[in-house]
């Protein structure tokens, strides 16, 4: 076993165990517990809260930590030319399974139609990858095409933004610490114009709230 201070397993390998059902938990600096709602993720699509993308989402679309698949499988249902990528085996399976198209890649990492998405979804909590938001929504700009469409969901209006340091337990065994973010629907804006992106229109679903950030045209 690897000292803990650098872990005992991979994040990959836990996100990888969750997906294939087995309990995991967010573990803080302090070595408090959150459960990680796996199933919220792996369930088909909830048509009253996941239309804040479903709905937005036209033309080419990349759906950034797709998980599972639900919205990815949904838009290709719809008709809509759309692929996912994620960093988990175990997720890139499930969401093939569902009829989704999908990628085992990094955000960062080199990707198909770079500066030629008309969309780009960041659903469930995934602006906080890799803790810098601004250095991800930079990355999405080069993605998309110019006068094309990110949208983003933030947590509620109040957040701000914060920086975190968390761990995944699974089956007794942690991860190293990796760095995430939450931005709220007050920081946004600003974020997005460091950036190079501008904020279109905020739109909300019950607790669930959404940014619509535009690259610049050409």
């Amino acid at each position: 076993m690897r000292d803990d201070l650098f872990g005992d397993i991979t994040t990959a390998e836990a996100f990888d165990a969750a997906f294939a059902g087995r309990a995991c938990h967010f573990v803080d600096h302090v070595g408090g517990l959150r459960p990680m709602a796996m199933e919220r993720w792996a369930e088909a699509p909830d048509q009253a809260d996941d239309e804040i993308f479903l709905a937005r989402s036209s033309g080419r679309t990349l759906d950034v930590g797709c998980g599972p698949g639900r919205l990815a499988a949904e838009l290709r249902a719809r008709d809509v030319p759309a692929l996912g990528i994620d960093v988990s085996g175990e997720a890139v399976r499930m969401a093939r399974r569902r009829g989704a198209h999908v990628l085992r890649r990094d955000v960062f990492s080199r990707l198909p139609h770079e500066g030629l998405w008309n969309c780009v979804l960041l659903a469930d909590g995934n602006i906080g990858i890799g803790g810098d938001p601004v250095t991800l929504l930079r990355r999405v700009c080069g993605l998309l095409r110019p006068g094309g469409t990110a949208i983003v969901e933030v947590a509620h209006e109040e957040a701000g933004l914060r920086r975190e340091r968390w761990r995944l337990r699974v089956d007794g065994r942690t991860t190293p610490p990796f760095a995430w973010a939450v931005v709220g629907a007050d920081a946004i804006a600003a974020i997005a114009h460091e950036a190079g992106l501008a904020l279109s229109e905020m739109t909300s679903v019950g607790r669930r709230q959404a940014a619509v950030l535009v690259s610049p045209a050409a």
